[in-house]
């Protein structure tokens, strides 16, 4: 069974969080449990049918509100954040994904994307924060559902997809007199949407280039008995490829 065993190795940074986290997670940890078991059942039976796909590229986020308190350090806080990438710079910004596709045309993936975000210096100075980012990974994981077109053309092979799932970012807070935050979280839910063609090398080997964006709800608790809530729009375009077992 090398694809499970590939894909266990390539998502372990994800349950790889302190132990309350897991205790937080509780049910849906199992429910998504239960969703990886169902896809790697399905896709050992049809084995032929699967493809693992490594990605990266450039992503960026739109600003976005951040609210919350951190009762040690700046109190209540409402503001408007500017959010950098820093796509290439480690760690980088890179994706996995695991496919199974029914027939010639529908398929169910697995897609765990390592997206990173930090508040620019301006953010940061005009709401005395020291550090407010999450470049160890605004984390997504989402069960998707794809279409393809083999016969669009004789070269390209286009396909969209869209998917639900969860947000387990890496939270760094800090700000002065405050106490500084730096764990995984469980975020909320999140979706992806994505859009792309892929071009055959061989019979196993494919390229890829693609759109994906990805909205997450991020509440989280910061260390010293606050909290830390903002909704994230991700936009990336990544190039990639594909090996087909």
């Amino acid at each position: 069974m090398p694809a499970f065993a590939v894909a266990v190795w390539l998502f372990r940074p994800i349950f790889e969080v302190r132990y309350n986290l897991v205790i937080y997670l509780g049910f849906r940890m199992r429910a998504l449990a239960l969703m990886i078991m169902i896809l790697m059942a399905s896709a050992t039976a049809a084995f032929a049918q699967v493809e693992l796909s490594f990605y990266g590229g450039f992503q960026s986020s739109p600003h976005s509100r951040v609210q919350g308190n951190d009762p040690g350090g700046i109190g209540p806080f409402d503001f408007l954040a500017a959010w950098g990438g820093g796509s290439l710079s480690a760690p980088p910004y890179y994706g996995v994904r695991l496919t199974w596709w029914q027939n010639s045309e529908w398929g169910w993936a697995l897609d765990f994307s390592h997206d990173k975000l930090y508040a620019d210096a301006a953010t940061l100075s005009d709401n005395g924060l020291s550090v407010l980012e999450f470049t160890d990974g605004l984390n997504i994981l989402t069960l998707n559902r794809y279409r393809k077109w083999e016969n669009f053309n004789s070269v390209f092979v286009p396909y969209v997809g869209a998917g639900i799932g969860i947000s387990i970012p890496n939270v760094e807070f800090d700000s002065p007199g405050g106490e500084r935050t730096f764990e995984y979280q469980f975020g909320g839910p999140a979706a992806s949407v994505v859009i792309g063609a892929k071009y055959p090398l061989n019979s196993r080997w494919t390229i890829f280039g693609e759109y994906k964006g990805t909205y997450s709800v991020n509440k989280v608790d910061l260390v010293g008995g606050g909290d830390l809530q903002t909704n994230i729009v991700t936009n990336s375009f990544n190039l990639g490829a594909t090996f087909g077992f």
